[in-house]
């Protein structure tokens, strides 16, 4: 189980996926990020990439933001995003996508979004891949992305929480 740490939905437990592949978000870690973010979430347009269980856009809901688009391909993890958005009553401020995340931001225009959260499986490179892809194509004005501390991308402010990492991207 997992929470959301703060905001209108804070202390309000979420259903984690039952996908031993699937790493919620730490709520230490959530909870940095979100300071970080902060600012930037009132009203915002958020998109949460490799959704797990949905608690970044759904955090990030709770703290202020306007809409959140979940984007995941994971069925045991679509299972548990749609029950969350039911339980918190969410559904008219939440987009589901069905879609591999990295595919899914080469189409997007350009600041589509205000806000976005990564949080890929560790040691598949996706963290780096969607770094690039966010180069090419900055389809939000700040783009958070969790990784293993070990791993450096290539370019990006980054935050060390013991062995998980955010990288902070802006467009260029």
């Amino acid at each position: 189980m997992t929470r959301i740490v703060a905001g209108e939905w804070g202390g309000r437990r979420l259903v984690v996926p039952g996908d031993a592949r699937v790493r919620p978000t730490a709520d230490r870690v959530r909870e940095a990020w979100m300071s970080i973010m902060g600012p930037a979430l009132e009203g915002a347009a958020v998109i949460d990439l490799f959704a797990g269980s949905g608690a970044l856009g759904l955090e990030a809901l709770s703290r202020g933001a306007r809409h959140a688009t979940l984007v995941e391909i994971n069925p045991p993890s679509l299972a548990a995003i749609r029950a969350n958005v039911e339980a918190l009553g969410a559904g008219d401020r939440v987009t589901v996508i069905r879609q591999d995340a990295v595919r899914y931001v080469t189409g997007m225009p350009p600041d589509a979004y205000d806000v976005g959260f990564a949080d890929p499986p560790y040691g598949l490179g996706l963290a780096e891949r969607l770094a690039l892809a966010f180069r090419d194509h900055p389809f939000a004005r700040i783009l958070g992305i969790e990784h293993r501390a070990s791993e450096t991308l290539s370019f990006g402010d980054t935050r060390t929480y013991g062995d998980t990492a955010v990288t902070f991207l802006e467009p260029s």
